[in-house]
């Protein structure tokens, strides 16, 4: 495994699933599991930026009880949100 962009979706799948808060664990580690393997690096960008952001925050724009700023207005964030009021099977 070298190629340092899987290297990248390791790591960010495992920070999905180790955030700390069972539930946000849950939704996050859910998403990226489903959709890191097709982000390109604007998009694993946006996602690594969104994962520095606290769980508190996350879970609220998720749920749309407050909007999310600017710079994390992005497809990921999007593409979340809709994964989770319409999940996928697995």
């Amino acid at each position: 495994m070298n190629d340092p962009r899987e290297v990248r979706r390791k790591r960010l799948r495992f920070r999905s699933w180790h955030r700390g808060t069972k539930e946000i664990d849950l939704l996050l580690g859910t998403f990226a599991d489903r959709h890191l393997g097709g982000f390109g690096d604007a998009q694993l960008a946006a996602y690594e930026a969104l994962l520095l952001e606290s769980d508190p925050d996350i879970y609220e724009w998720i749920t749309g009880r407050t909007t999310p700023p600017p710079h994390h207005d992005t497809d990921v964030l999007r593409l979340l949100i809709t994964t989770q009021l319409r999940p996928t099977d697995t």
